[in-house]
């Protein structure tokens, strides 16, 4: 499998590799922790590359061994980057995880670029945002004069390490919606309603969720939120956030809150009873609407499940040059390729 894993030591670059060895793929991994990426080389019989993203030359060489990358190492808004550039000198394609906004808008800037190498760049080939991604698409085609976007996501199960870290180091830029085309700063927790995903009624909240940005690129939508249900503890702490915001971004704060961070994530006990809900809702001008389901694996099992076949996909030769999301490249039903994935309209 002509596939670097970068960061594949992480929680999810981990589930990714152990699921690649498992189905006899043969991705090339590579990460910082010499120790940790060696372990996992000789439990997998992988080739591997310990290499930092700042050592120019190593990337380059492991760039010129593989045709894509599949970028697992986060904070992306600090890792990508370095990544990108190096895939867009070498002609390769980048795929990431990532669900952070700013990555991709970065992502979506560099669309000429992309498509001047030849290559596809796609930030967001995990749970966010291949699920709801797909569920916007199909949505689009059920109204296409749509002019708002609602999604919303309910998942059972922990978080990882990387992912709260993430989350912190986000904590003081607050909430995001998109109104009339362009991404706003909100207040977080801005709005609160309560979500019907079938199985259960949970109140959600918005969230500054990935799709914010990559839904309008695949549907064209200009008004889109996002909502997601926290427990009621951390619903009262995103509100608090509103005021000390600047506070808990300041670096001595975040050492102390990243340093209580819990290594690890979820165990596969816990992955394995967990589920992902999701439901989304469009309208139009004419209050017409329409709302669609879904229920699919937990989410850090699906992230691995859908990242491996798009890269599966682009290793093919199954690409579009440029910038891309997943529905937009692959169509609306890419995700129930997935085992355990179903779709109902309401």
């Amino acid at each position: 499998m002509n596939l670097l894993i970068y960061g594949a030591n992480g929680y999810t670059g981990e589930l990714i590799t152990r699921l690649a060895a498992g189905r006899g793929l043969r991705p090339v991994i590579a990460g910082r922790n010499r120790e940790e990426i060696k372990r996992l080389a000789d439990k997998y019989d992988l080739e591997y590359l310990v290499f930092p993203l700042d050592d120019h030359k190593a990337l380059n060489s492991a760039l010129q061994k593989v045709e894509a990358v599949l970028h697992c190492a986060g904070p992306f808004s600090l890792t990508a980057r370095p990544m990108i550039e190096a895939c867009l000198y070498n002609q390769r394609h980048y795929l990431d995880i990532t669900g952070e906004i700013s990555v991709f808008e970065y992502c979506a800037s560099l669309d000429e670029k992309a498509r001047e190498a030849g290559i596809m760049i796609m930030p967001g080939v995990g749970f966010d945002v291949v699920p709801s991604d797909c569920l916007a698409v199909h949505l689009k085609n059920k109204l296409p004069d749509a002019t708002h976007l609602t999604l919303a996501f309910f998942g059972t199960g922990g978080l990882s390490h990387g992912t709260q870290s993430t989350m912190l180091m986000n904590i003081g830029r607050g909430g995001a919606i998109r109104k009339n085309g362009r991404i706003v700063t909100v207040p977080p927790a801005f709005h609160i309603r309560e979500i019907d995903f079938g199985l259960v009624r949970k109140r959600a909240v918005t969230i500054p969720w990935g799709d914010v940005s990559t839904a309008f690129y695949s549907t064209g939508i200009p008004n889109i939120e996002v909502y997601t249900v926290v427990p009621e503890t951390v619903l009262r702490f995103m509100k608090i956030s509103r005021y000390l915001g600047p506070v808990l971004a300041r670096r001595p704060v975040q050492r102390f809150l990243q340093s209580r961070i819990p290594r690890g994530g979820p165990s596969d006990e816990e992955r394995a009873r967990g589920k992902s809900l999701l439901w989304g809702e469009v309208r139009n001008t004419s209050d017409q609407r329409f709302e669609s389901r879904m229920s699919a694996p937990e989410g850090y099992s699906l992230t691995a499940l859908t990242a491996l076949n798009i890269s599966e996909k682009v290793l093919s030769g199954k690409y579009a040059a440029g910038f891309q999301t997943p529905a937009k490249a692959f169509g609306p039903d890419l995700i129930l390729e997935i085992e355990g994935v179903s779709r109902e309209d309401i």
